[in-house]
């Protein structure tokens, strides 16, 4: 969340309310006053990213080494002046947020359309902030990451600035560091910037609340109103315009023209209409239209921690508690576990599909004209609905009534007018449904066998439980990700796949010295698109062992044990442009031993499901392309994939939203039928 204008007036219009701050001696003073608790600051994670992410490298995937570096540069600049950090994320999407969420992912589409065509005309990764996109899957990573370092890591199971407010001004920490305007107006410890944080000498700003009221003549209590009639999140910022200009009538007919006058006509407003008699209470001593009202309550109610009123309310009442909406499919205990794991940032999209019903994803680097690859939402469908069909049931219960998952997921396309149902599928080879308290809950050696071969499955590659035996875990996700994204998708070439395991061979054993030397001669757009496929997927592998019982230790499967973005891109260059696999795998013979056997397997794997992969150097990137036909999906597709046409699926609901658009005429055809196999049964 954030107020409309707000953090442009108080830097700009009154400097006086950002006040320096030298985080040592707070920190002091904060332990003198209460020497009964350690000097903490809540971190507000989300806000954070694109500070953490100062990679000069981020559109070919990620830099993940080095981001894991500067987190540690980050976490112990804190230590060595006496704070001590918790870190929280958002955990989910309220659906009261969702107009702004989608007006967001869409507006970060059109940029990345942008980052595609800076690529395609000079090759080179986009110099500008203004063209940035952070790498997929960051937010993510990150919380893991953090907890690999020992700091303690939150995920929100409600609006995230809401808990960061209320678990710092309960636990009487020092204050909360972010990038966002509605800390300044929860009545909470103080906001502190990231954005303004220099860690060489710990200092930053404070944008005072008190200094804030001061200035505008309010109370703190008032703060939410303000908020609520400037817009923000909840209460958008043109339902209120009609409020605004009479507010700025009125303003300017007493003072004359100034900087940040909307703020002032807005806060003198408030105070002229302040309740001060029980006949005009709360907000109906405004002159509000029914549906202003409305939002207005809604607004401000939003803004109140645990215990705090409003005198623009008539009754203050709490967040309503957290309940499953599938809690009659599901055992309590699995719900109960669920949720701590979910608040200690311990597991992935699994609290989100049993307590929500919801799921989102976020932008991914994906270029709105490729021919070849599917984006990433309806390339992970399948495993989607098997991960679903893990924690829901797959049949429809006694009225006929089927359980569905809601998936906001942005890619090229998609409108985001509604989400799509997604309908949980059983998985393809184990048995019966899962057994979800064994998976979780037994302790038996036996049980990782069944964890693991249920997570392969999820994956649809049950066949693979005996063979990956002989691989440490980090190999063991590369080995799942390229072979299903290979047979799923049906464009790979083998210059890909050798691209994507030599790089999984050669991080493994590289510093991060050597990693900051990398560097690739030419940017190129499919190559990217790649590298933020494999990216994507490991989130999907990370939800997929979070709902198997966590087989593979999480840490294990994070993308700077397996996935480097420069060095992918470097190897995807020179296996394209016809190197060798010595060239490749930097003259190591161990390295070519072990790249030459799980090369093996994934094409073996590839040619079972009659998805063989063959050489095709991607020399032009867009002239020679030929648009997949539907004819040639039809003709591909396994029998066990079959769906009947009647039916409606997730799956036809993305196609109809997937639609490239013919942007260079040099490409040639476009299809516009849907272009991707129907999801897998």
């Amino acid at each position: 969340m954030g107020v409309k204008g707000l953090q442009y007036f108080m830097e700009t219009c009154c400097p006086d309310t950002c006040v320096p701050v030298d985080l040592k001696q707070m920190a002091l003073n904060h332990v003198t006053a209460h020497p009964d608790s350690a000097a903490t600051l809540v971190v507000d994670g989300m806000a954070c990213l694109r500070y953490w992410y100062r990679c000069q490298a981020w559109v070919h995937g990620g830099q993940w080494q080095e981001y894991i570096h500067i987190l540690q540069e980050f976490v112990d600049a804190f230590t060595a002046a006496g704070i001590r950090l918790v870190f929280f994320f958002d955990g989910t999407v309220e659906e009261q947020k969702r107009a702004e969420w989608v007006k967001r992912r869409l507006r970060v589409n059109q940029d990345i359309a942008r980052i595609f065509q800076h690529i395609k005309t000079c090759g080179q990764q986009p110099h500008s902030r203004d063209l940035f996109c952070l790498p997929s899957g960051l937010a993510t990573f990150s919380r893991f990451a953090l907890k690999s370092l020992g700091q303690e890591t939150r995920c929100s199971v409600r609006e995230g600035d809401y808990e960061i407010s209320d678990y710092a001004l309960s636990h009487n920490c020092m204050g909360i560091l972010g990038q966002d305007t509605d800390f300044v107006i929860y009545n909470t410890v103080p906001y502190l910037s990231i954005s303004k944080l220099n860690l060489n000498d710990m200092t930053t700003v404070r944008f005072s609340r008190e200094r804030l009221c001061q200035v505008l003549n309010l109370r703190v209590t008032d703060l939410p109103l303000l908020s609520c009639l400037l817009g923000n999140d909840i209460v958008p910022e043109q339902q209120m315009q009609r409020l605004r200009n009479s507010a700025l009538v009125s303003y300017r007919k007493k003072h004359k023209q100034v900087q940040g006058e909307k703020v002032y006509a807005v806060a003198e407003f408030i105070t002229v209409h302040h309740p001060s008699s029980e006949e005009t209470f709360g907000v109906s001593s405004l002159p509000l239209v029914e549906a202003e009202e409305e939002a207005l309550e809604k607004g401000i109610r939003i803004y109140l921690l645990p215990g705090q009123t409003s005198p623009w309310l008539k009754c203050s009442r709490p967040f309503p508690e957290t309940v499953s909406s599938m809690e009659k499919y599901v055992p309590a205990e699995i719900l109960q576990a669920v949720i701590e794991k979910h608040t200690r940032a311990e597991c992935f999209l699994i609290y989100n599909v049993l307590y929500d019903g919801v799921v989102e994803c976020s932008n991914t680097l994906e270029d709105e004209d490729e021919v070849e690859l599917p984006p990433q939402a309806v390339l992970y469908l399948p495993v989607r609905e098997r991960i679903y069909g893990l924690l829901l049931p797959v049949q429809p219960d006694c009225f006929g009534h089927t359980v569905s998952v809601k998936e906001w997921f942005v890619f090229p396309g998609n409108p985001l007018k509604e989400p799509t149902r997604v309908t949980p599928k059983a998985l393809n080879y184990t048995k019966g449904p899962p057994d979800l308290m064994a998976l979780w809950f037994r302790t038996d050696p036996e049980v990782k066998t069944v964890q693991t071969s249920t997570l392969l499955d999820v994956f649809d590659l049950y066949e693979f439980t005996e063979e990956l035996k002989q691989f440490d875990s980090p190999l063991i996700a590369v080995i799942c990700l390229v072979t299903y994204i290979a047979i799923q998708a049906r464009q790979l070439s083998l210059e890909d796949v050798d691209a994507y395991l030599s790089q999984a061979v050669c991080v493994r054993f590289k510093s991060f010295t050597e990693m900051q030397q990398l560097r690739t001669p030419v940017v190129d757009p499919r190559a990217v698109q790649l590298g933020s496929l494999f990216v994507r997927g490991l989130t999907y592998l990370i939800a997929a062992n979070s709902a198997c019982g966590i087989p593979f230790p999480m840490g294990e499967l994070m993308p700077w044990k397996t996935f480097d973005g420069l060095l992918f891109h470097s190897k995807y260059v020179q296996a394209h442009s016809g190197c060798s696999k010595e060239e490749l795998l930097e003259g190591n013979p161990s390295w070519m031993s072990l790249f030459l056997s799980v090369r093996e397997l994934v094409l073996g794997a590839c040619r079972r499901r009659d998805a063989p992969v063959l050489s095709r150097p991607h020399r032009l990137h867009y002239r020679d392309a030929r648009p997949v036909e539907l004819e040639d999906l039809l003709g591909e597709r396994r029998p066990h994939l079959h769906q009947t046409a009647q039916q409606p699926t997730a799956s036809t609901h993305y196609q109809q939203g997937y639609r490239p658009r013919p942007r260079h005429p040099k490409r040639g055809r476009y299809q516009l039928a849907p272009r991707w196999p129907t999801s897998q049964n």
